[in-house]
């Protein structure tokens, strides 16, 4: 079973696909509004305005007569009826449809399979190696092979019906297509090696409906043909400056995002490539506003960052912590705008920076760059960055390897922070992820030391007002989680054993919804506070009383957890020697 921390200390990423935004060339606007063959200008998604017009109110000359009338030799027919006369006789008319009946009766669908392929991986490599040949051959004269390359460019963008024929991917890679499209990223032309990026991109895109093992089959290829270096050679060579090359950019950056949806592919990415290094150097050129660009690098490195241990590590090794909490300084007391670039940028390097502090080498880094200083003044003074700033403070107390930072905390005066906080007004996630450092700081900080003394101190004072706060969430949330329970066991008795364990994860993942996670952290808490304070654990005996309610509840949640804990890991052992103990106290 996933346990509690994997589930809820994870930062959420965005799922959907990331769509390149359209820019409309003034040339194509204009020629858009070009006139049809009959004079009449094409309309766009608009009706004439004779259309608005009173329906019963008759203007203009009578409506023509019937097609089936007679026109005589001379007299013109218009199909629109407008103009009665487009200059063609109905002679000739009846000539001119006859042909289109003929033409469309001869065009028949071509059937896509695997001989269709076949000839069209014949051209292809022809078209390649004629544009090799002719560059070769008239290096100094590009006006002698500029045409081979306009039928390269060509045969490129018509590999996209491919994209909608996922089952002939296997026989495309084993034409040696895959290859030599990948080849392709190293042409001479950056055009070519764009429109090569961009349909790579299409044919591995999460909205094509292939099969995993044709998908993989087709990804296995490209990786043996040295993608990913060729991807990272393009980021040096594009020109950001230019709008083809920073398309180009989008489309690699789109590749890499298709290409991370396997995890062992993510980790290949961060690992045997560049594209860590580039990522951050990428994110950090200064642009106003925040380019499209700039945010999906970012956006790529938080998807590489999650998937993968490796890569979190290897990002701390090139001083990505200090990097990315530098980004994030500039908004300490500032919002971006809503719904911009620059609001997605900012969440990614929260999430990036969030992914790299679950890591032990990531604490340490992040306490060597201030970290903790910024994200308390994120939660004194900031707004969109108080509860991510405060999410960041959870992921970094977290874990066996969290006491450092907690001891951090302490020392920059941050107890004062969080605790103000927690007495105000909260949402959910600003809830849990306070829960979060409150059971970490208990946990982690040592015995009679003045960290653990304060943090203490800090639950008792003000007439244990803390304490008060901490079991009525505790009632709301098990309030919550018991209607969902009796729900499952309604649902229970109507499966067989099978049909159970099938709705494990489901059952599971609802009654987190519900705030399983976060009861059960209140009860690790109070739990603590029994153990260590015989003026809370009375308080808190006390204030159960008041719903009849003893600490046999608060022992039963903390069992229930020690109950699903396998133990197979050092910190989900550590955990249950925890709970164990803890338990001992509320008999």
């Amino acid at each position: 079973m996933t346990s509690i921390d994997d589930l809820f200390k994870k930062p959420a990423l965005p799922s959907n696909k990331r769509k390149l935004e359209a820019t409309r060339d003034p040339n194509e606007v204009y020629k858009s509004a070009k006139l049809a063959s009959n004079g009449d200008a094409k309309r766009h998604g608009r009706a004439p305005a004779v259309e608005d017009a009173d329906d019963d109110v008759e203007a203009g000359p009578s409506a023509p007569p019937d097609d089936d009338a007679d026109y005589g030799p001379d007299i013109p027919d218009d199909d629109e009826g407008r103009f009665f006369g487009g200059g063609v006789t109905k002679d000739e008319k009846e000539i001119l449809d006859y042909v289109d009946e003929q033409e469309s009766a001869d065009v028949a669908p071509e059937k896509i399979d695997a001989a269709w392929l076949r000839k069209l991986a014949l051209n292809f490599e022809k078209k390649i190696t004629k544009n090799a040949e002719l560059r070769a051959k008239f290096e100094t004269e590009p006006q002698k092979f500029m045409g081979s390359e306009a039928d390269l460019d060509a045969d490129i963008k018509a590999l996209s019906i491919l994209s909608e024929h996922p089952e002939l991917y296997g026989e495309f890679a084993k034409l040696g297509c895959v290859a030599s499209l990948v080849g392709l990223l190293a042409h001479e032309n950056t055009d070519i090696a764009i429109d090569a990026v961009e349909i790579i991109s299409e044919l591995t895109d999460e909205d094509v409906e292939a099969e995993q093992e044709q998908w993989d089959v087709l990804v296995d290829a490209m990786i043996e043909a040295d993608l990913l270096d060729l991807l990272v050679s393009n980021f040096s060579r594009f020109d950001e400056g230019n709008e083809a090359d920073r398309s180009g950019v989008y489309h690699a950056l789109s590749v890499l995002e298709n290409l991370a949806s396997k995890a062992s592919l993510a980790e290949k990415i961060g690992q045997d490539t560049g594209v860590l290094k580039w990522l951050l150097e990428r994110i950090q050129k200064r642009e106003s506003p925040v380019s499209q660009n700039k945010q999906y690098a970012a956006e790529v490195l938080a998807i590489l960052l999650q998937s993968s241990t490796a890569n979190r590590r290897k990002v701390t090794e090139l001083d990505g912590v200090d990097l990315l909490l530098q980004l994030l300084a500039a908004y300490r007391k500032r919002d971006p705008l809503k719904g911009t670039e620059e609001e997605e940028f900012v969440e990614n390097v929260f999430d990036s920076v969030t992914c790299v502090v679950d890591e032990p080498e990531g604490k340490q880094k992040f306490v060597e760059a201030e970290g903790v200083e910024l994200c308390l003044i994120m939660v004194r003074e900031g707004k969109m960055s108080k509860s991510r700033a405060l999410r960041l403070l959870d992921h970094a107390l977290g874990g066996q390897s969290g006491a450092e930072v907690c001891e951090k905390l302490v020392e920059a005066a941050g107890l004062k922070v969080v605790f103000g906080t927690f007495m105000k007004k909260l949402d959910g996630q600003t809830t849990e992820h306070l829960l979060g450092i409150f059971s970490s700081l208990l946990r982690l900080l040592p015995a009679n030391e003045a960290g653990r003394i304060r943090t203490l101190a800090k639950f008792v004072e003000k007439d244990y007002e803390k304490l008060g706060k901490l079991v009525k969430l505790r009632r709301d949330y098990a309030a919550k989680l018991a209607v969902v329970d009796k729900e499952i066991r309604n649902e229970q008795a109507k499966l067989d054993a099978d049909e159970r364990e099938e709705m494990a994860d489901e059952w599971d993942s609802r009654r987190l919804d519900a705030g399983l996670y976060c009861l059960q952290t209140i009860d690790v808490i109070l739990a603590w506070l029994v153990a260590e304070d015989d003026g809370a654990a009375k308080r808190i005996q006390s204030l159960l009383a008041d719903r009849d309610e003893s600490l046999a509840v608060v022992k039963a949640t903390i069992q229930e957890q020690l109950d699903s804990i396998v133990g197979d890991t050092e910190e989900e052992k550590m955990t249950k020697d925890m709970l164990s103990t803890l338990v001992q106290f509320l008999t």
